[in-house]
């Protein structure tokens, strides 16, 4: 068969020796009367990631592939990473900051002591007062370590000695877009690559059949809109963009072949792509050109691992009890977790999931409790089934959102009812398995979770500590392009050592 291929190859050579001669009139153009032109792009882009791969040392290899083949930089603690992120903004008072002394102040002004010139969203910089909103919950002791958990996570309190509750968290972005964007790509502006875009690059993948970046969200999550951006791949090559599954009949989109139309006729489409693209390379000595015949080749092999992955049928009963009865309905969070156990298991470097719907700016006390329902189950249930098949100890997980919430009540106040805004200042996020201290809490805020008094955590601290367990130097890790080199920390972040087991 692939002689067969070969030899229609040849026989087609005269179209492809066509295709070639529609390049002369580009070639004349580029090397005669725009050729000054030419030259002062490739000024502009000598920096550029295209030629940053290409252009190389008095070596054999260039300074990029230097920089990866220093990698880890040192022994990882962590092989793989799932990232539970919350989108919306969680509240800390309805979760992990419990905050007693509130509950006598309830209805009283925040005092502007407290307060201070904090930059507050136009939502409520109009308000004329800020009244004092204690969680309507009620908070317990939880496990060995005594840690209060809100009665709104009673799976999550379960595990609780396997946490690391960060409850000094603070970023500078007080909106969804730009706060969002800065905890997945190190900057509030979009074009970076993600974390998971970055970890793949950097890593590689340890199963060549399945991408090394998969991302899953919730589906019908309402609340802000989410953005591929925020698993996109930036300025590194298009291989490490973050791949979405997505339930029903076609998980991957326009991996499928069309119908009526076999395996055998898409390798054989495969073949004659590569030697078509084999030219471009050629000529252009473009490597994006090579990342996209990657991709044509993992999702040819995508065709047989996806269907193997996604079948949920050799799954015990048990496992969908332990997950809760939503596990069973794809889409929802708690299938999406035991999706990303599967996926762990098949050594995906990174599994991202997204629930929307924590931003409660009004009716907090219902809305939080409907998101807590959704995903308490799923959280604890994944960190049990990961230790008890023996991968938590090289996993990492991350639960959290980009940013906290007031806690004074934006619009009209009651006993039963308040919202809270946004709040960049103070909030909560936790960390487990691989590396990190079980149990612990790390970091306060003051008597209204409204400033840090003790161990603040900045986002580029907690990236900084993620890249640290998967054995990366975060100030080494870079990508030149446009002229500079970048980092997913960009210009400050330190690892925090005291949380490190």
């Amino acid at each position: 068969m692939a002689h067969q291929h070969d030899e229609e190859f040849r026989l087609h050579g005269g179209e492809f020796d066509e295709l070639n001669r529609k390049y002369d009139r580009r070639r004349f153009l580029t090397k005669t009367s725009l050729g000054l032109g030419a030259l002062a792009l490739g000024g502009l882009w000598a920096g550029s990631s295209m030629l940053a791969n290409s252009t190389k040392k008095s070596g054999t290899q260039s300074i990029e592939e230097d920089i990866l083949a220093a990698l880890p930089h040192f022994a990882p603690k962590a092989k793989r990473v799932v990232y539970l992120f919350m989108s919306g903004g969680p509240s800390q008072f309805e979760t992990f900051d419990y905050k007693p002394k509130l509950y006598k102040m309830l209805g009283q002004d925040l005092p502007d002591s407290v307060r201070g010139s904090q930059r507050l969203t136009g939502m409520s910089a109009s308000q004329s007062r800020f009244p004092i909103a204690p969680s309507l919950y009620k908070f317990n002791a939880h496990g060995q370590s005594n840690t209060m958990i809100s009665e709104l996570l009673p799976h999550t309190a379960k595990v609780v000695d396997e946490l690391c509750i960060i409850k000094s968290m603070y970023t500078e972005h007080i909106n969804h877009d730009p706060a969002i964007t800065f905890f997945q790509t190190g900057h509030q502006l979009p074009g970076r690559p993600s974390i998971g875009s970055w970890v793949s690059y950097g890593l590689g993948s340890d199963n060549q059949n399945l991408p090394s970046f998969i991302v899953l969200v919730t589906k019908n999550g309402g609340g802000q809109p989410l953005y591929a951006r925020l698993w996109g791949n930036g300025f590194l090559p298009t291989k490490h963009q973050g791949v979405q599954f997505r339930n029903g009949k076609d998980p991957v989109l326009y991996l499928n072949n069309p119908e009526n139309y076999d395996g055998a006729d898409r390798r054989e489409m495969l073949n004659y792509l590569n030697k078509l693209n084999g030219l471009q390379a050629d000529y252009y000595g473009d490597p994006e050109v090579d990342a996209k015949l990657a991709q044509y080749e993992m999702a040819f092999r995508m065709q047989t691992s996806i269907p193997e992955v996604m079948d949920m049928s050799d799954e015990p009963d048990e496992v969908f009890e332990l997950y809760g009865k939503d596990s069973r309905e794809a889409g929802t969070f708690a299938a999406n977790c035991l999706m990303a156990r599967k996926l762990l298991e098949k050594d995906v470097k990174f599994v991202q999931l997204y629930h929307q719907d924590w931003d409660h700016h009004a009716a907090l006390p219902n809305g939080i409790q409907t998101q807590c329902q959704k995903v308490d189950q799923g959280c604890a249930a994944l960190i049990t089934d990961l230790k008890r098949r023996g991968l938590l100890e090289d996993t990492l997980v991350i639960w959290g959102g980009e940013f906290g919430r007031t806690v004074y009540s934006q619009g009209k106040l009651s006993p039963e009812n308040y919202g809270r805004d946004h709040h960049p200042r103070a909030f909560s996020m936790w960390m487990a398995g691989a590396g990190v201290k079980a149990g612990i809490s790390y970091g306060e805020t003051d008597d209204f979770s409204y400033n840090i008094v003790k161990d603040p955590v900045h986002v580029h601290d907690f990236q900084a500590t993620l890249m640290h367990l998967l054995g990366i130097d975060h100030e080494r890790f870079t990508f030149k392009t446009q002229g500079r080199r970048y980092r997913l920390t960009d210009l400050s972040g330190k690892v925090v050592k005291d949380i490190l087991a």
